[in-house]
């Protein structure tokens, strides 16, 4: 039987309405087992729904699921001694000579049990889907061998099934190098290449593959065999590009038609340019800009004139962006990066493009996955102006209803 909501007030998220944000007031929206089947203004329900007792909307604004597009949320220990030296004066580089950095989060993540793992994980997945997530990605990256790397892809699926989301795998093996192959970076890409991916392929493990392409991290010849590698096994990539230098990652991200270029900070003309020709999304990720105490601010208006798609997403992970919350992402997407409000919460919806997801996310239209989440706002951008707070009342999830912050 067909579920009837009304006196909602819909954000679409699409251009059918021809309103800012896909507005439709007064409206119903209909659910047919885990799909929308039909939304407009209320007056106009069709009169195959008119005899369904409906479920009363108060008011409450719905929009499509939100998506958080770029996280390391499956990881061991945590890193907040880390953040306390930082402030106390301790370089990175000191703390990382110290054992500290990613390498501390690997060897935590290679000591906790799959069930730790899938604890801590479904514990940050489930703040995340208060706030109306519906679908998250989830990278690997803090393993670097087999097993380990294995063991977070397999935890990161059996974490979202336990909070409620949809989930996307993204293998990072080529996140760092890892301590036993110090000085033998070329070695470990091997290993990615000739070793884990093709293993975590063939296990279905892998939605989309990842890598760092930064002075700190791979190089774009090393980056570009590991993206050839997943060309041979037909997975789509991503990449944190142009994070602390402009080295071209956005460009070679685009070049292999990349669903994403993450981060995106110090990318030029060039790249903004190859992005849009290749329909390669900006990931923009507030939250470490805000951790890491950054000054350089990604190229907005270059996204903007060329018509490069921008995500927002958390970045949430241990030691630059240890944040649950992507509503603040909206807020600080807004003040630091200048974005509109509109365009930060096309940024958390419309973000499926920067997954491969559409279009059965990010939208309210019928024939779209029925992944809503119900807000108590008068306006949609209420979402980017609040700071802390969390006025998501219930959501819908492949077409199951939780009301239960419904207002009254």
């Amino acid at each position: 039987m067909p579920i009837v909501i009304d006196h909602i007030n819909a954000a679409a998220m699409s251009g059918s309405h021809g309103t800012p944000y896909g507005t439709v007031t007064d409206a119903a929206i209909v659910i047919d087992d885990e799909h929308i089947a039909w939304l407009g203004p209320r007056a106009e329900l069709p009169s195959s729904y008119q005899n369904i007792a409906p479920v009363d909307g108060q008011g409450a604004w719905a929009l499509p699921g939100l998506i958080d597009c770029h996280t390391h949320i499956v990881y061991g220990g945590m890193r907040a001694g880390e953040f306390e030296q930082r402030l106390q004066g301790v370089s990175y580089e000191e703390i990382a000579r110290r054992g500290g950095g990613i390498r501390s989060t690997v060897a935590m993540t290679r000591a906790a049990s799959l069930e730790e793992l899938v604890d801590s994980a479904t514990a940050r997945l489930v703040e995340l889907r208060r706030e109306g997530v519906t679908l998250v990605e989830i990278k690997s990256g803090y393993g670097l061998n087999l097993e380990t790397e294995r063991k977070q892809l397999i935890a990161a699926g059996q974490a979202a099934e336990r909070a409620g989301v949809d989930v996307r795998r993204s293998f990072l093996g080529a996140h760092t190098i890892p301590p036993e192959y110090d000085g033998n970076a070329d070695d470990y890409i091997d290993l990615v290449c000739d070793g884990m991916l093709p293993a975590l392929a063939r296990e279905g493990l892998i939605d989309a593959v990842d890598a760092f392409c930064e002075t700190i991290g791979f190089t774009p010849a090393q980056t570009r065999r590991v993206f050839e590698t997943a060309r041979a096994h037909d997975l789509p990539v991503k990449l944190h590009a142009d994070q602390l230098t402009n080295g071209g990652g956005a460009a070679l991200a685009a070049e292999f038609d990349a669903l994403s270029a993450d981060h995106v900070e110090f990318c030029d003309e060039a790249g903004a340019r190859a992005m849009a020709a290749h329909g390669t999304a900006a990931v923009l990720l507030p939250g470490a800009y805000y951790f890491l105490g950054e000054t350089q601010k990604p190229p907005i208006d270059l996204f903007r004139r060329h018509k490069v798609s921008m995500a927002v997403s958390t970045d949430s992970n241990p030691g630059s962006s240890p944040t649950t919350s992507l509503l603040l992402m909206l807020s600080m997407a807004c003040t630091f990066f200048r974005l509109t409000p509109e365009e930060a919460l096309t940024g958390i919806t419309a973000a499926a493009q920067a997954l491969g997801a559409t279009p059965d996310h990010g939208t309210l239209t019928p024939g779209a996955l029925a992944n809503i989440a119900f807000f108590n706002i008068t306006q949609p951008a209420e979402l980017a102006y609040h700071i802390g707070h969390n006025p998501c009342v219930g959501r819908c999830y492949r077409g199951r209803l939780s009301l239960d912050g419904w207002p009254s």
